[in-house]
């Protein structure tokens, strides 16, 4: 079973979160056990005070270290293995489906949701193993961004989706983005599903929704295909597509 940790002055957050959908069945099938707890109670002092002025003057408040080094400390002790400790940060690392996939392999992590300011350096330093940017903006805290990434990990873990390969074909998965889907009925107001789709014949099928990966990909992040290694087939599917879309 996965262990998730979260450290958090702002616990309830959480629960809406965790307590719906693919993540409470993912918990209630044993795949995953959270465990989210309030970094406050780690404080070592009778006001529970977690943060201070930052050295040097500034505006805002700035996370203490002891708090978060106890915490990530006693966490380290009750988990099964050395876990990954996540800070979530703007200055971290674009989060990336690969990254997702990274993680989803791990049996421990451990993610530490700031607010304020910022956090003391040291706990960078000295606490965290990975820095996680979910977008190039700043939010109130930490709490949103490791909500998107335990999602983003969860729903990869064996037995948590309906079917194992519902995620293979997922948009950035494969390096591309993915294909269009549609459902009943085949005719609404006069916008029809593509023949091929009720065609029957899933070598078509197959190939249709390869073509269309590589179209929906050109035309709107044609930047990831200079990651994708493409077969000779596809190749020849990607300079068709461009010159339609001359």
């Amino acid at each position: 079973m996965k262990k998730i940790d979260v450290l958090t002055l702002f616990p309830e957050m959480f629960e809406g979160v965790f307590g719906h959908s693919i993540l409470k069945r993912a918990a209630e099938n044993k795949a995953v056990e959270y465990n989210v707890v309030n970094f406050r109670a780690y404080a070592d002092n009778k006001h529970q005070t977690v943060d201070d002025y930052p050295y040097g003057g500034g505006a805002g408040m700035v996370l203490k270290p002891q708090p978060i080094f106890d915490a990530v400390a006693d966490l380290r002790e009750k988990g099964a293995s050395s876990p990954r400790v996540i800070l979530l940060c703007p200055q971290g690392e674009r989060y990336t489906q690969k990254k997702a996939e990274e993680l989803a392999a791990l049996d421990h992590l451990i993610f530490v949701c700031g607010h304020y300011e910022g956090y003391d350096e040291r706990i960078r330093e000295h606490v965290v193993t990975d820095e996680i940017s979910i977008g190039d903006f700043v939010l109130t805290g930490g709490e949103l961004g490791a909500m998107v990434v335990i999602d983003s990990v969860v729903r990869l873990l064996p037995g948590v989706l309906g079917k194992e390969e519902s995620h293979l074909s997922d948009s950035f998965s494969t390096g591309l983005l993915e294909h269009p889907h549609y459902t009943r009925p085949a005719d609404f107001r006069g916008m029809k599903v593509p023949d091929v789709l009720i065609s029957g014949n899933h070598r078509l099928i197959d190939e249709w929704r390869t073509k269309e990966s590589l179209r929906r990909t050109v035309l709107r992040r044609p930047d990831l295909l200079e990651h994708v290694e493409l077969s000779d087939i596809q190749k020849k599917w990607l300079e068709e597509i461009k010159k339609e879309s001359k």
